[in-house]
């Protein structure tokens, strides 16, 4: 017989000073029963205290749910994770050195746990060298408060690498569909699959604790094979929370987890905007046969076009989560997708990633500098961590990175082909020096990565001598508009053109059809 608990029973597993694991991915597989009782017994009880918190990337809905039912000071004493923007929360507690923090790239941490099981000493890798992860700028560290090094550089077979390390955990919150009744775990309703196999083997491995979260209890021998994700064994105690949703915004989506499908032309196109204006022009930059990485923000809308241009099966869209075809969601739907062709463990799909299989990517920008670096983890007052961002910009051959030329209070006026500024954003984006290297630009100039820079009005290429101003939207003033609004002076084509028209009009652009689609056709007369 399984052990089955409460999720009160399952908070009440956890001690003072444990190194506590939470599986999910943004809004999908996150044990959110567990999590709110866990938090209920820290406000009565003041304890557990003192944690070390392992997640992977971005567990919440902002303001809300996941991790951040544990943003409490004294509760969680240290976090290891990839991205924090999905818990601000927690992420303010980061600020204010109310705890210590480590940032690691999203690849890593999910890596992290199959070295963990294995007894291995941590990843070693090439992602984040020459970035704020290399121990010669700040080790993944995030505050003044984080002192212990938990990245080593190190030397193997006459190239540097980083060593990247964590502590040996003691329990772990997961969460899966169906039980049977010998504890093994399938994900059939699941959106993703994420590293919980691998984090069930590591706490397991250690003598640790292992609490799995699911839906419904099934007989012995009623679950496919293929569909279990996690053996009975690996696992000592289930939650069953009948009514778990199966994202923050989704009771249940069949299409989202491959049991049915749904015409793509039911997907509703998003309104034109300043962010929609952005994603049309990004995905001039699709090509038949690309192998894609969307990231989140502006970048994650670029499916929501090629759903409208019909082309989202002439290449293979993926994120990082582990989902690969079909047309991924954003926002709170981030890390799924409508229709998908396959769902993969995390860990397998950041190999991919990592070895140089993605043949673009698409992500977004906060600062850009003259050199050509990027920064999207640390501005302000926000610290959100990397996420994917360096295993995908370190190994991707081709890059597009897409943003507003300015921020705060940005209003566009968009219509009859063209954009006007209504009102300017009060500050620049385009910096003499980023503030924080989350993306190498001199790197990637060596390494000969083609690399694009879209805004709303401006689009530039990375050459040898630095930024290029390419294009620029019809309506809008070079002058004024563009190089008055940035904080270094960017070279200028001779061959400088108007950004296409029909990104500026509502409706599909014929990118499936038209001789101008950057998709099939113009690869062939690049070729040519």
């Amino acid at each position: 017989m399984i052990s089955i608990i409460s999720p009160d029973d399952a908070a009440a597993l956890v001690k003072n000073g444990d190194i506590l694991v939470v599986g999910g991915n943004g809004g999908t597989g996150v044990p959110e029963a567990i999590l709110e009782s866990l938090e209920k017994r820290f406000v009565a009880h003041s304890h557990p205290r003192d944690l070390t918190l392992l997640h992977v990337t971005g567990i919440g809905a902002v303001t809300e749910k996941g991790l951040c039912c544990l943003a409490y000071p004294g509760l969680v004493a240290r976090v290891f994770g990839s991205n924090f923007g999905l818990q601000l929360p927690f992420m303010k507690l980061i600020v204010d050195e109310a705890m210590e923090g480590y940032n690691f790239p999203q690849g890593v941490m999910t890596q992290l746990f199959r070295s963990m099981a294995a007894k291995q000493p941590g990843v070693v890798t090439h992602v984040g060298l020459h970035t704020y992860m290399d121990p010669r700028q700040e080790g993944g560290r995030m505050n003044k408060r984080t002192i212990t090094p938990m990245v080593e550089l190190v030397q193997l077979a006459g190239r540097d690498w980083l060593l990247y390390q964590a502590p040996t955990p003691t329990i772990a919150f997961l969460r899966g569909t169906s039980v049977d009744e010998d504890g093994y775990v399938a994900m059939e309703h699941e959106a993703t699959t994420r590293e919980d196999l691998s984090i069930a083997q590591a706490v397991h491995n250690a003598g640790g604790i292992v609490v799995c979260q699911v839906k419904r209890q099934v007989k012995r021998g009623t679950l496919h094979p293929q569909l279990v994700k996690i053996p009975g064994f690996l696992i000592d105690h289930f939650v069953v929370v009948p009514e778990q949703m199966q994202t923050y915004t989704t009771v249940y989506d069949p299409s989202r987890c491959g049991e049915t499908r749904i015409p793509i032309s039911s997907i509703k196109p998003d309104p034109l905007s300043d962010k929609r204006v952005i994603a049309r022009r990004a995905a001039f930059e699709l090509r038949r046969g690309d192998v894609v990485n969307l990231g989140v923000g502006v970048s994650a809308m670029i499916p929501n076009v090629a759903a409208e241009e019909e082309i989202e099966d002439i290449m293979t869209l993926t994120v990082e989560a582990g989902v690969i075809g079909g047309v991924p969601g954003y926002a709170r739907e981030f890390g799924t997708a409508y229709n998908p062709r396959a769902i993969i463990d995390q860990p397998y799909q950041f190999d991919f990633y990592d070895g140089g299989g993605l043949t673009c990517a698409f992500l977004s920008f906060a600062e850009v500098d003259a050199e050509g670096n990027v920064n999207v983890t640390r501005f302000g007052d926000r610290y959100d961590g990397a996420g994917g961002f360096i295993d995908i910009t370190q190994n991707a051959k081709r890059l597009v990175f897409s943003g507003t030329l300015t921020g705060g209070g940005l209003d566009i006026a968009i219509g009859d082909g063209a954009l006007t500024i209504a009102r300017e954003g009060k500050f620049k984006k385009f910096v003499p020096a980023v503030g924080q290297i989350s993306f190498n630009g001199r790197l990637a100039r060596q390494r000969g990565q083609d690399v694009l820079f879209v805004s709303e009005r401006a689009v530039f290429r990375l050459a040898q001598e630095g930024l290029v101003l390419i294009e620029i939207a019809p309506g809008v003033r070079l002058k004024e508009d563009v190089l008055d609004q940035m904080k270094f002076a960017p070279a200028v084509s001779p061959d400088l053109k108007t950004m296409d028209a029909r990104i500026f009009r509502s409706g599909p652009m014929g990118l499936k059809t038209s001789p101008k689609a950057t998709l099939a056709e113009a690869a062939l007369h690049r070729r040519n």
